[in-house]
């Protein structure tokens, strides 16, 4: 079979320039229509996929698998058939949309099979057992350390030891296009006790997330040669941040309520396989780590990732740039140490990097820092200015990997902030 990531495959769907989803792509995800219940899709240009319709029509009839898998409204039952089954899926898929193979294009039910991803509605992709936020970009927490302690010691002394990462909540992780509640908590400003107000230091976080395919059971840690076998695929990931409500709060066990409020995950999951030719070599770590950190090979990707804000009523404005590459923690090493003390994990898990931002202002993940927290101002298309985020105001992140001529991307992960109540 031709290698699904091979470069000069081209499909008999149309694709337009500089889309997301070529052929070499075909993310997963779950969608409905006015006429369908909730389903699996792949991702194919501006079009979708129904993986249910494929199914029925016995197009995976030599896969062996369980009836009606994509006939669901979450892809957990999907992915806990293992990375495996998962790879044969999208191998088989691309072989059915190849421009050379008419077996689907030719097929009578085909416009039944191949939707328009204008008549769709994407779902959130996964249910969400349980949610991690890591901490693992080095410039990130250089320069959140350097704000509020010491920029000679902005890093803490375990930082550059272990992966640093807390567990967030499952159930306020939203699909793109939910709209997020300004969230109210106590505030602290200057000498005067806290206060209960609505935050005004609303903020963004430009994030990756993966998601896992399989269940261990607790007490057996997952080493770093084996961790990407548990690895479905990534997603992008914003989490919002009420950083005033943070601020007070947070010592000494860390976010909750200045996060708990919401994040936002796109609706599409690209495989770690489609993202096999994007690694790269991350950064040298040092001091060495500790064996069960220790890793072969590139574990890192180079993903594009911006984020823009779109105030009411005018065009969006990108605010930063910057690249997943610059990851000091890759994911298989946050695997291992979540999983080296005997923590079991579970299909669907979310397993976020935390903000990614990387040398240079402009590619800054969060409005913490590129305002720096308030001092400076951020000029918007319309003429307005932003330190944090206004009540209107639209976040998108998009992300993508790009070369030889194929560009992989992750769709949109938007939301839009609304009052506080």
């Amino acid at each position: 079979m031709t290698n699904p990531n091979d470069p000069i495959l081209k499909s008999w769907v149309p694709v337009p320039p500089h889309s997301d989803f070529p052929i070499q792509n075909l993310p997963f995800g779950i969608f409905r229509t006015a006429d369908t219940s909730p389903r699996a899709g792949v991702a194919i240009g501006d079009s979708i996929v129904d993986l249910a319709a494929l199914a029925e029509r016995g197009f995976f009839k030599d896969l062996n698998l369980p009836s009606s898998v994509f006939n669901s409204s979450t892809l957990n039952d999907f992915f806990a058939l293992g990375k495996k089954t998962i790879r044969n899926v999208r191998e088989r898929i691309s072989q059915l949309l190849r421009h050379d193979n008419n077996e689907l294009s030719s097929h009578e039910s085909v416009k039944s099979i191949l939707i328009s991803q204008k008549v769709a509605t994407l779902l959130l992709p996964v249910r969400v057992p349980n949610y991690t936020d890591f901490y693992s970009s080095e410039e990130h927490a250089t320069n959140v350390g350097s704000m509020f302690r010491d920029p000679k010691n902005a890093l803490l002394p375990n930082w550059k030891h272990l992966p640093v990462g807390y567990h967030g909540r499952a159930s306020s992780i939203v699909v793109s296009g939910t709209p997020i509640r300004r969230p109210r908590g106590q505030v602290k400003m200057g000498e005067e006790p806290p206060v209960f107000c609505a935050s005004h230091k609303l903020d963004f976080e430009v994030e990756m997330a993966f998601i896992t395919c399989s269940e261990t059971p607790l007490g057996h840690p997952i080493h770093t040669h084996e961790t990407e076998d548990h690895i479905a695929g990534f997603a992008l990931f914003n989490d919002w941040s009420a950083r005033d409500i943070q601020q007070w709060e947070y010592v000494p066990l860390g976010p909750f309520l200045g996060k708990n409020f919401g994040s936002t995950l796109s609706p599409w999951i690209v495989t770690m396989d489609a993202l096999e030719p994007f690694r790269v070599e991350g950064p040298s770590q040092n001091p060495h780590v500790l064996p069960y950190l220790s890793y072969d090979g590139k574990k890192n990707f180079d993903i594009v990732m911006e984020a823009l804000i779109q105030p009411e009523g005018v065009e969006a404005s990108v605010v930063c740039r910057t690249n997943f590459k610059y990851m000091y923690w890759n994911v298989n090493q946050q695997l291992a140490h979540h999983t080296v003390n005997g923590c079991n994990i579970q299909v669907g898990d979310v397993y976020a990097s935390g903000t990614i931002s990387g040398p240079s202002p402009g590619s800054f993940g969060s409005l913490l820092e590129l305002s720096w927290n308030g001092q400076k101002s951020l000029h918007m298309a319309d003429g307005t200015e932003r330190t944090f985020l206004h009540d209107g105001d639209t976040v998108t992140l998009h992300a993508y990997a790009e070369r030889d001529g194929v560009r992989i991307g992750f769709g949109a992960c938007s939301g839009k902030i609304l009052p506080s109540l």
